[in-house]
């Protein structure tokens, strides 16, 4: 079926929803649906200030939040959802209930709002559950600034880790190069990655070899550049 709500493009990008500012998110979106859309997004957001937080067993925005893919197109859901939970000024706690109780694609948009929303730790729970997850959109989002910002150094290799098991690009992973530079914990965790794959025959994904440089504290430039052109064994 045509997605009507579609004006040109094919959606804005996953990794630029928790990258991008919220007037940029909220311009680049408008650009994207059409009228009847943008009447819609209008108004949800319009609900969303009026009646933030939680209110009672069900929040108006919170169905706005269920028909975003129906009214913007799944390519432009996740956007409008995260500008829906802004204009809500969901907090840690009414985040924790949307993602509990919402939709895969819900609980995407929620991990994609946590930099915008969350200001310390207190929603890694969250990102810790969609780690456990082998849904790779979860894990993709969950790797965002949010995570960069507030995983300690051993669930954070381990996200990476996640994303190399899962065939998720680590280009997902927000602040990859500060943070992995000179981890040498992380360095022998993908030696050992690599080596297991390679005794049970099966080939090393190119992201590896591109983070294992990184994982390099001499190479300074010379690494990062590196990093853009991955080599494969």
């Amino acid at each position: 079926m045509t997605d009507t709500h579609a004006t040109s493009g094919a959606g804005i990008a996953a990794t630029t929803l928790a990258h991008t500012s919220l007037d940029d998110l909220r311009a680049r979106l408008i650009a994207h649906l059409d009228a009847a859309a943008r009447t819609w997004l209008d108004r949800a957001l319009d609900e969303a200030a009026a009646q933030p937080g939680i209110h009672g067993p069900i929040t108006v925005w919170e169905l706005r939040l269920a028909e975003a893919g129906r009214r913007c197109g799944p390519a432009h859901a996740d956007a409008a959802r995260v500008l829906i939970l802004h204009a809500a000024r969901a907090d840690a706690d009414a985040l924790g209930r949307v993602y509990s109780q919402g939709t895969a694609a819900e609980r995407r948009a929620v991990l994609h709002a946590l930099p915008h929303l969350v200001e310390g730790p207190d929603a890694l729970p969250l990102v810790e559950d969609a780690l456990r997850t082998n849904d790779t959109r979860l894990v993709a989002a969950a790797v965002g600034p949010y995570a960069a910002r507030h995983l300690s150094p051993h669930p954070w290799r381990h996200a990476v880790l996640k994303c190399l098991f899962t065939g998720v690009p680590v280009d997902h992973v927000a602040d990859l190069d500060r943070r992995a530079r000179g981890d040498t914990e992380l360095a022998r965790m993908l030696r050992d990655h690599a080596a297991e794959r390679t005794a049970a025959g099966r080939p090393v994904p190119r992201d590896l070899h591109r983070v294992l440089t990184l994982t390099d504290p001499t190479d300074g430039e010379e690494s990062r550049c590196a990093s853009s052109t991955p080599t494969s064994t």
